[in-house]
Formats: C-alpha cells, structure tokens, sequence
C-alpha cells in the first residue's frame, strides 16, 4: 500500500517553508518595485517553478490513481465513493456561484463606474468560436493517445486513462500484483523527485511576485480596490459559512488544517497555481490518515471538478462587468448565468490558467456582457487568482477528508494528531 511516513523533528525557524515563501513573497514585492524594469526578467522564475512541478503532475496522478483504485480490489466501491465526490462537488461549487452572486449584488463595486462599451478595446481573451456542447465536452475526456494525455499535462483526460487503467488492472486479479508494485515504487521516486523541486518553491514565489508588482506597478496593488476587497470578503465569508461547517461536520477545525496546509496555501498565493502544490496535497492528505484509496480518487477529480474558488470569480467578475458597462440583469438572467456556469466551468475544468478563458466562454455564451469587457480586470485578474485558487486548493482538500469520512476510511487518531500538531516543517517520504 503506497503510503507517506511523516518525519517531524524541530527545525531552525528559518528552515520551514512557509516562512521563507513568505518572505520570498515580501521580497519580490519590494524589488518589483524598486526595480519596475527586471519584470520580465523575473517571470521565468516562476514559470520555471510552474513547469517544473506540471512536469511531475500527469505521472503521479496516473501512479496515485491507478496503485489506490487496483489496491482496492473493489470496483464498486471504486464507483460508489465517485459519485458520492461528483455529486459533493456539484453541491459546494453551486453555493460558491450563489454566494458570489449574492455579494456582488450587494457590494455592487462595479456601480459608478459608467464604462462605454464601444471603448473597450480587444482584450487579448478570446472565447471559443463555438459554445462547447455536451458531445464536444465528452469527447475531451477521452485523451487523443495515451501517451497525449501525458503530454498535454491536463488533468481530465490523464484521470481518465488512469481510472480505466486502473480497472483493467483490477480485472487481471493477482496476475496483475508485480505491475502494481512496480507502479508503487515509480511513486516512490516521483514523490522524491518532488521533494527536490520543492526547494526551488520561494525562489518561484519571489519571480512571480516581482513580476507582478514590476509589470503593473505598485498601482496594481489598489486598482480596481473595490472589486479586490469585495472578491476577498466573498472568499472568506465562503469559508466561513460554507466549508467551515463541512469541516465541522467531518469532525475538522477548518483553521487547523489551513495551518496544516499552509505552506501549499502560500506557494499558490504565490504562483497562482494549484497545480503547484498537487504531489505535496497527495501526500498530506494522506499522512492526516485518509485511506490512499481515497485520496488516489477524490483528488484529481477535485482537480478537475471541484472550483470553489474558481467559482466565486467567475459570478463576481460576471456581475461585476455587468455593473461596470450600466448593463442591468435581472434575477433570471442571473440565474441562466449560474447555470452556464455550472457547465463551463467544467467544460475548463483541469486547465491551467483557464479561469480568464472560461469566463470569456461564459459571456460569449449568455450574449449578454460584450466579452471585450474582460480586459476591465486583466490587470487585477492576478490579485483575483491569489485567493481564489488558495479556495480551491482547500476546498479540495477538505473534499477528500469529508469522502474518508463518508467512507469510514480515515484513520480518526491521525487525523487529529496531525492537525494538533504544530506548524513544523513536513518531510514528506514515500515509503
């Protein structure tokens, strides 16, 4: 069974990683500033960083899914423990839609601003030519070959091919133990090789910060603040009202396990990627006692389905257009809105940086909002992303936790001396 031993020891202070993304984090802020001209210079650090861990992603999804599903032994409960996941997620993503809406109603940052749409210039996002339909979104679960799935690193068609892979390797029953070994212990070097990446983690923080602050100045800090703090207290009264009593139901003191996380939650807030910080949530996930089965299953899929988020964005930045441009909607075309979005949401679901793209989609496909009104918020889009991707990552998180639960796969003990633990340095080792 592939599982992760955690190695806790007391470490120097400036050893654990969450303080030194942190401080990375200060760091690249202060030279964006101070040296505006090295942005360009200082992006390919955090895309280097990006790269590096997407690089790792398709094969330890593969490993994860198809090692936990095979060593399961039980199709059913394989199917079973989906549904209950595709179902939780369709929930939660809905209420992030329904909140968002709701506040940005309220707030309305977007009153007063009295945008010209025949001003708006071409934002650089294009929406596809075609609303992509339920056949078009069938078809991009299946990968074009094997071997494609891996290379376009997305994250649908790569689960896919596990899953199926994984059932092929269950129906060949013991013949098929010496392959299962074998993809036990390629996870073992992958979740090494992880580890080493892992220390280049603020040197991408500090690029991706640097860049921000140096290409869109420090203005880029307050523009369009009220868009800003409003899309921020939306994500924390998410937390607050929605995943905080999920947690609580699933016996979790949601603040702990965002202690718990907090070096995954800072590398995102840094790189504005989820993606970053997947092989690390795979093995904390498990180390808090949550069955490899599970995890294997409930977290690529949250991956791919579960944008809480994401979500939020999307209906603040709708409505918020809406505001800008004195378009007024009403209840029922906000409400045809959440139900677009409820589809493209998957229709983008397992793409990277595709939340820009899908709302671009969204527009396109309501008619409503010119999408050209995009580029009002390019330049914060990036503030956006800082928080509502740190969501996700939580929110997927707390996911797969609540499918243990449901499936008396966690082991209770662990799970609460983990989060009791303090917030020292994890070393994650497959073993």
């Amino acid at each position: 069974m592939l599982t992760a031993t955690a190695i806790t020891a007391r470490r120097a202070w400036y050893k654990d990683l969450s303080l030194q993304i942190l401080i990375a984090m200060v760091l690249g802020a202060i030279t964006g500033y101070i040296w505006p001209q090295s942005a360009d210079s200082m992006k390919p650090l955090g895309d280097l960083f990006i790269k590096l861990v997407r690089m790792i992603v398709a094969p330890i999804i593969f490993c994860t899914v198809v090692h936990g599903i095979a060593s399961v032994g039980e199709a059913k409960k394989v199917g079973r423990v989906a549904i209950k996941a595709l179902v939780y997620f369709e929930i939660v993503t809905t209420l992030a839609l329904v909140i968002g809406l709701v506040l940005v109603n309220v707030w309305a940052p977007g009153a007063g601003m009295h945008v010209d749409p025949k001003t708006l210039s071409d934002s650089g996002v294009k929406a596809p030519a075609k609303t992509l339909g339920v056949g078009q979104f069938l078809l991009n679960l299946v990968p074009s070959s094997a071997v494609g799935a891996f290379a376009e690193g997305e994250v649908i068609p790569v689960l896919f091919f596990s899953v199926l892979f994984a059932f092929g390797l269950l129906a060949l029953g013991p013949k098929g133990k010496p392959l299962i070994e074998t993809i036990y212990s390629v996870a073992q070097v992958l979740f090494k090789v992880i580890g080493f990446v892992m220390w280049t983690a603020p040197i991408g923080a500090f690029g991706a910060i640097a860049f921000t602050v140096g290409k869109f100045g420090p203005e880029s800090l307050v523009s369009l603040g009220k868009l800003v703090g409003e899309f921020y207290v939306c994500c924390v009264i998410f937390v607050a009202l929605v995943l905080t009593p999920i947690a609580f139901a699933a016996g979790v003191n949601i603040l702990r396990l965002i202690r718990y996380i907090g070096a995954e939650l800072m590398i995102v807030v840094g790189t504005s990627s989820g993606e970053s910080v997947f092989p690390r949530m795979n093995a904390k996930l498990r180390q808090l006692g949550v069955e490899e089965s599970i995890v294997a299953l409930v977290l690529p899929a949250g991956y791919s389905f579960n944008h809480d988020g994401t979500c939020l964005y999307w209906s603040t930045a709708s409505v918020f257009l809406a505001q800008a441009l004195g378009i007024h909607l009403t209840i029922g075309q906000q409400l045809a809105l959440l139900a677009t979005m409820l589809f493209t949401s998957k229709g983008g679901a397992g793409v990277a940086g595709s939340a820009i793209v899908v709302l671009a989609t969204t527009l396109s496909a309501t008619n409503i909002i010119p999408v050209a009104a995009v580029g009002l918020i390019l330049g914060v889009h990036r503030l956006l992303s800082s928080v509502f991707v740190p969501v996700n990552v939580l929110g997927n998180a707390l996911a797969t936790i609540v499918m243990g639960r449901l499936e008396k796969a966690v082991d209770l003990p662990t799970l609460v001396s983990e989060l009791n633990r303090g917030p020292d340095e994890i070393i994650t080792e497959a073993s």
